[in-house]
């Protein structure tokens, strides 16, 4: 019976190593797919976890009107009110998250949605606007 050389096993071992990396490829894919997930901003919040974002450096954007703001505002945001964010998406940072207030969370969602359609993707409405924030009594600021 003749024996196989070493040449004639070579394609095998070549197919096996091309499946396995494959194999891994599509696990590593697999699984950057699903941190990526996680990462992601839900499309609204508390009150609480906006607090503690804010804290960590995420953006947040008031889109109420200028006499709201000057009513009580969180010192740090940034106000551009909803019927200029349009105008204005170029004030807006894609590096880091974007959590939207106003007055009970209605025009957030609103604006969180016209900044999604933008490309925004790391944004989100925060439920209960500065009513819940200051009900939770959480720090605010008064005048311009």
């Amino acid at each position: 019976m003749p024996t196989k050389s070493k040449n004639q096993n070579s394609p095998k071992w070549i197919l096996s190593a091309v499946v396995i990396v494959v194999l891994i490829t599509v696990a590593a894919i697999f699984l950057l797919g699903k941190g990526s997930e996680a990462e992601a901003l839900s499309a609204n919040i508390s009150v609480s976890e906006a607090a503690s974002h804010f804290k960590d450096g995420a953006f947040l954007l008031d889109v109420r009107q200028p006499e709201e703001w000057a009513q009580a505002h969180i010192d740090g945001a940034v106000l551009i009110p909803l019927g200029e964010l349009q105008s204005r998406l170029s004030e807006i940072p894609t590096d880091r998250d974007v959590l939207i207030i106003c007055r009970s969370g209605n025009r957030s969602s609103q604006a969180r949605d016209i900044l999604r359609a933008a490309g925004f993707e790391r944004t989100t409405s925060i439920v209960g606007g500065m009513n819940g924030w200051i009900a939770d009594g959480l720090p605010v600021v008064t005048g311009n």
